[in-house]
C-alpha cells in the first residue's frame, strides 16, 4: 500500500561531484539568462548569511510550520547535499535553527534552501554553511508531519527535483537537471567570454551603444527634441 503524502524515498540520483564541482564559481544571474530568464527561485527566499553554495537538492515537502520529516532529512543527506524544503512559504514560525544546522556541518550538508523561515540567525552569520529563507522568527516548530522526502517540491515558484544541481549566491537560487548540466555549462562559459569582452571594452572607453538606439528605432520609440515642460506648453497652445 502506497501512504501518499506520508512517504519516504531512501534513494536520489546523484550527478558526479566532478560535475557539480564546475558550476562553483558561476553567477546565478548567468545560469538564469542562460534559462530563458524563468529559472530563478523567487526572491522572498534570499541568503541569510551570505554564504554562497553549489550543491545537489536533498528535497523534502513538509507542512507548514512543521520540520519532522527535516530531521529525518538531516540523518540520510551526504556530503554534498543541499536540502530543500517545502513549506508552503510559512511566516509565522522557524523550521530549523542553530542546533539542526551544526549537525548539518557534521554530515557536510552545503546549506538549508526553505521555502519558510529560520532562526538563531547570529549562530548563522558565523557559519560556513549556506542558509537560504524568507525570513527570520523565534517561533519554534511542530513536530507532527506527514510529508515526504525525496520528491519533486514547489519552492519559490520553481520545480526543485531531488538530485538536480543546485546554485545559490547573494543574487538568489536555481536549479537544474543533471541531464541539463553540460549543454547549460557551455552556454554560461559563452556568455562569460562575451562578459568579459564587453568589460575591457569598457575599460577602454570603447563599449559600442550603437545598439541601444537601433533598438528604440526599431520599436518606434518616438524621441522628442524638448523638455517635457516645453512639450506640454506646445501640446496646449
Amino acid at each position: 500500500m502506497s501512504n501518499l503524502g506520508f512517504r519516504i524515498f531512501s534513494k536520489i540520483n546523484r550527478p558526479s561531484a566532478e560535475l557539480v564541482k564546475k558550476f562553483e564559481n558561476v553567477p546565478v544571474a548567468n545560469l538564469d539568462d542562460c534559462m530563458g530568464r524563468i529559472a530563478a527561485v523567487d526572491s522572498g527566499i534570499k541568503s541569510i548569511n551570505g554564504v554562497k553554495m553549489v550543491g545537489v537538492a536533498f528535497t523534502v515537502k513538509a507542512p507548514a510550520g512543521d520540520n519532522l520529516m527535516l530531521h529525518k532529512a538531516l540523518d540520510m543527506a551526504q556530503e554534498g547535499d543541499i536540502i530543500v524544503v517545502q513549506s508552503d512559504g510559512v511566516i509565522d514560525r522557524a523550521l530549523a535553527g542553530e542546533i539542526m544546522m551544526k549537525y548539518a556541518i557534521t554530515k557536510g550538508i552545503k546549506g538549508f534552501v526553505l521555502d519558510g523561515l529560520i532562526r538563531d540567525v547570529e549562530t548563522a552569520q558565523e557559519l560556513d554553511f549556506g542558509v537560504y529563507a524568507r525570513g527570520v522568527s523565534p517561533n519554534g516548530p511542530y513536530k507532527n508531519g506527514p510529508g515526504e522526502i525525496n520528491v519533486p517540491v514547489s519552492v519559490g515558484g520553481q520545480i526543485i527535483n531531488p538530485g538536480d544541481i543546485l546554485c545559490c549566491d547573494l543574487d538568489g537560487i536555481v536549479a537544474f537537471r543533471e541531464a541539463d548540466a553540460e549543454a547549460l555549462y557551455e552556454k554560461v562559459e559563452a556568455v562569460h567570454k562575451t562578459e568579459a569582452t564587453f568589460m575591457e571594452q569598457i575599460a577602454k572607453g570603447e563599449w559600442d551603444r550603437a545598439w541601444v538606439d537601433q533598438t528604440l528605432k526599431d520599436k518606434q520609440c518616438e524621441v522628442i527634441e524638448a523638455s517635457f515642460n516645453e512639450y506640454s506648453r506646445l501640446k496646449v497652445k
